[in-house]
C-alpha cells in the first residue's frame, strides 16, 4: 500500500510529539511511527516517575554543544513558560523541587496522556512497533519504506533520540540516517552518567555506597556544586551527573567536599578553642562521620589539632578541598539520561531545525548535539525543538 501525509515523524518521544501536535494544529496530515510498542517510555520512567518536565532557569547556557548558540533560537521561540502553560491547561499539577526544577505532583504518565491528547485533537495518526526498512529522497519528497506499505511525505521528521537507556528502545536509526543523507555526526559518548572506579578508589566507595552529600565537582574550568553519591560502582548524584557530561576519558576530576566551609578558618579556629579536639572529630561537623574515618584512616590524618603539624594541615586540606581523582570509565549508555554529541548543528538551521542540505528534512530533540544540564533542560529541548520543527514542516 501507498500511502501520502504531508509529515511524517519518526519517533514517538517528547521531541516527536510535540512537533506532531504542532504540524497537525496548522491543518497538515501527520503520521508518528515508533519501533516500540509504547509511546513516551522515557517520559515515563524520568524523574523517579514524575518527570522533570522542564527547568525555571532554562536557557542556552545550559546546553553543550560545538555550537553554544545554536539552541537560542528554539528555546526563545518556545519557551519553558510556554510548556508550563500547556501543562496549567490540562489541569497537571506539579511542583518546584530545586533549582527551578519542574516534577508532576503525580505519575509522569499524565504527560504523555496529555500529549496524546493534544495529538488526538491534532488528528495526528500514531503507529507503533513499525519498522523503518528503507528511506529515500526521490522528488524533493521521502519515501519511508516499512514492510510492504510506502509513506511518501513532503516532511521529514527525524525525532528517534540518543543512545541513552538501551532497555528501552534506544538505537542509532537517527545517527544512520544522517550519515545516508552525507550530514555531519559529531561523536556520540553519555552523558549525565555515573562515574565507574577501580582498585582503592572503588574499594572506598564500595565502603560508603549509598552515603550522600553536597560536594563541588571540577573539571578543567568548569563546576558543579549539588549532592554527590558513594555507590558501588563509583561516584554518582547531580554533582557528578552533571560533570560527566564534559568530562573525557582519562582525565582527572577535582572534588571539594567543603565547597561552603573555610577550611583555614575553622582550623585556626579549632587551634584556639579545642586544642585537644581531633582532626576527626572536626572534619565530623560538616561531613558524615563514616566518611570522615574513612578518609583520614586511609590518608593517615589522626590526633588533636594542636599536634597535627602546618605540613599535614595542608594535605588535609587539598584532600578534604581538592581531591584529585581520575574515573576509569563511567557506566556508559546504560545508564545515561542522555547522549553527547549527535547530528552537527552546522548541517541544521536554528531557526526550523531543518537540514541545510534537504529541503524537508528535520532532526529535532536527543538526535541533535545539544545536551542539556540536569533538571529538566534536555525535556524544554525536546519541547523547544520539535515546536520549531512543527512550525514549518
Amino acid at each position: 500500500m501507498n500511502y501520502n501525509v504531508d509529515v511524517l515523524i519518526i519517533g514517538g518521544g517528547a521531541a516527536g510529539l510535540m512537533c506532531a501536535i504542532e504540524s497537525g494544529k496548522r491543518g497538515k496530515s501527520v503520521i508518528v511511527v515508533d519501533h516500540s510498542n509504547k509511546i513516551g517510555e522515557k517520559i515515563r520512567i524520568s524523574g523517579g516517575g514524575r518527570c522533570n518536565f522542564t527547568n525555571l532557569h532554562t536557557s542556552s547556557n545550559n546546553f553543550l554543544s560545538q555550537n553554544a548558540n545554536f539552541s537560542i533560537s528554539a528555546l526563545t521561540q518556545y519557551t519553558q513558560f510556554d510548556f508550563i502553560k500547556l501543562i496549567k491547561k490540562h489541569n497537571i499539577a506539579y511542583h518546584e523541587k530545586t533549582l527551578g526544577q519542574l516534577f508532576c505532583d503525580d505519575k509522569s504518565q499524565l504527560i504523555i496522556d496529555m500529549l496524546l491528547s493534544e495529538c488526538n485533537k491534532a488528528n495526528v495518526t500514531i503507529k507503533k512497533e513499525f519498522t523503518v526498512d528503507k528511506v529515500e529522497n526521490i522528488d524533493n519528497q521521502y519515501s519511508v519504506i516499512s514492510n510492504d506499505d510506502t509513506y511518501i511525505s513532503k516532511s521529514l521528521v527525524i525525532a528517534t533520540g540518543g543512545l541513552s537507556i538501551p532497555k528501552i528502545g534506544a538505537t542509532d536509526f537517527g545517527y544512520k540516517l544522517a550519515k545516508q543523507f552525507n550530514i555531519n555526526v559529531i561523536n556520540t559518548s553519555p552523558a549525565l552518567v555515573p562515574f565507574t572506579f577501580t582498585d582503592e578508589i572503588l574499594d572506598m566507595c564500595n565502603q560508603l555506597s549509598g552515603l550522600s552529600f553536597n560536594s563541588k565537582i571540577s573539571y578543567e574550568n568548569i563546576s558543579f556544586e549539588e549532592g554527590m553519591l558513594f555507590t558501588h560502582r563509583g561516584l554518582s548524584g547531580p554533582s557528578i551527573l552533571q560533570i560527566s557530561s564534559y568530562w573525557n576519558k582519562g582525565n582527572n576530576i577535582n572534588i571539594n567536599f567543603l565547597p561552603n566551609h573555610n577550611f583555614d578558618h575553622t582550623i585556626n579556629q579549632k587551634r584556639a578553642t579545642s586544642p585537644k579536639q581531633s582532626i576527626v572529630n572536626i572534619l565530623s561537623e560538616f561531613l558524615p562521620k563514616r566518611f570522615v574515618s574513612m578518609f583520614c584512616k586511609k590518608y593517615n590524618y589522626s590526633g588533636n589539632i594542636s599536634e597535627i603539624s602546618k605540613q599535614s594541615i595542608d594535605n588535609i586540606r587539598n584532600h578534604f578541598t581538592k581531591w584529585t581523582i581520575a574515573p576509569k570509565d563511567t557506566e556508559g549508555y546504560r545508564t545515561a539520561e542522555v547522549t553527547r554529541g549527535g547530528v552537527d548543528t552546522d548541517e541544521l538551521s536554528s531557526k526550523t531545525m531543518m537540514s541545510k542540505k534537504y529541503h524537508g528534512l528535520f532532526f529535532i530533540g536527543e538526535v541533535v548535539d545539544v545536551t542539556g544540564h540536569l533538571g529538566g533542560h534536555n525535556f524544554q529541548w525536546a519541547w523547544s525543538s520539535g515546536y520549531v520543527a512543527g512550525q514549518y514542516t
